[in-house]
């Protein structure tokens, strides 16, 4: 006897229902970097565009912010916590390997039994997390899902490295990812090459670190905590040639030119590759461009919902524009679609 098994069904399309984002209290302006760093606030901000960053707190914790950004998404969205069918968060700086964080911020926001789970793809987290929630609505496994962009890359910066110190902040963007009557998210393009993977890393693995005798006591130059390495030049030639086709790629396969955008929302790692990918793309002069890490430094996973959040406050883009997204880091990964803003 054939038997065959019943189909999940789900929305036919999917899109962003709402966003929020969560900034901590305490701002490092570049004069502060100063103290850690020989250089000047003309070079950091000639050199990446950054002129102060957010360093949470101690009660700042990765899930307090989660919670606090998603409580946004939530209310902006018009549902409830109960209607949430998954919580993905997207980060590299949870420093507790198990459980995933997103189950502790799902029983905080009231989620029930939702599944939850963390993924780790560091710049391109939110993008990635986007790919899945929109997978999951339209494939009948939830009817929202939550994606949360959340870091803590104080915890992992360096502030005697005059290439890293001045680049990382903190924070948490969240959006809810529900069912739609008509295209809300276009064909994420996605993907990695690992060939490339120690030209952004931690320093060191954790079982390294610990296993020095002065790790605990933080006694000379070994026994430094693990921190980010970057080679910025590197990074640089990468995201600005490659990662423009990406773009174009996004573009085209959602079937819209640069000049149908009411936004383009990149990455925020360096307003040169912003301004690079701009003239690339060929991006009218019109189209507004997030340009948030000039006050929030480079937020990782954080990044993108936190720039669209701003965007959408200061009025910049509207509800309903199509904006072009893409995140691009360590792995090196990346993650470009077409959305309808919330």
């Amino acid at each position: 006897m054939s038997v065959t098994i019943r189909p999940a069904t789900g929305a036919q399309f999917s899109r962003i229902h709402g966003v929020g984002g969560y900034r901590p209290t305490r701002v490092i302006p570049n004069s502060e970097v100063l103290n850690w760093i020989d250089s000047s606030d003309e070079w950091i901000r000639t050199r990446s565009g950054i002129a102060e960053r957010r360093w949470a707190g101690p009660e700042e914790s990765v899930a307090e912010m989660s919670v606090q950004a998603a409580g946004k998404a939530i209310a902006m969205s018009g549902i409830s916590p109960e209607q949430i069918g998954g919580v993905i968060v997207a980060t590299v700086s949870h420093l507790k390997q198990t459980p995933a964080i997103a189950t502790e911020i799902a029983q905080r926001l009231g989620c029930g039994t939702a599944p939850a789970f963390d993924i780790s793809a560091a710049c391109a987290g939110f993008g990635y997390g986007l790919s899945l929630a929109d997978g999951m609505v339209r494939g009948g496994s939830a009817e929202y899902v939550l994606v949360i962009g959340v870091e803590r890359l104080s915890d992992l910066t360096d502030k005697s490295d005059r290439s890293t110190a001045f680049i990382f902040g903190d924070g948490a963007g969240a959006a809810i990812v529900g069912p739609s009557d008509t295209p809300g998210i276009g064909k994420v393009i996605w993907g990695s090459d690992g060939s490339q993977a120690d030209v952004i890393s931690q320093t060191q693995a954790w079982d390294t670190a610990f296993a020095k005798p002065d790790a605990v006591n933080g006694a000379g130059d070994e026994a430094k905590w693990p921190a980010l390495r970057m080679e910025g030049q590197t990074v640089f030639r990468w995201a600005v040639y490659d990662m423009a086709k990406v773009a174009q790629q996004a573009l085209d396969a959602a079937g819209i030119t640069a000049d149908q955008l009411g936004a383009f929302i990149p990455h925020q790692a360096n307003m040169r590759i912003i301004d690079s990918m701009i003239k690339a793309l060929k991006l009218p002069a019109e189209v507004p461009v997030a340009r948030d890490i000039v006050e929030t430094g480079n937020t990782s996973a954080a990044s993108i919902p936190l720039a669209m959040e701003r965007m959408l406050e200061r009025g910049q883009a509207r509800s309903g524009d199509l904006a072009l997204i893409i995140g691009f880091g360590a792995g090196l990964v990346y993650a470009a679609a077409v959305v309808t803003l919330p």
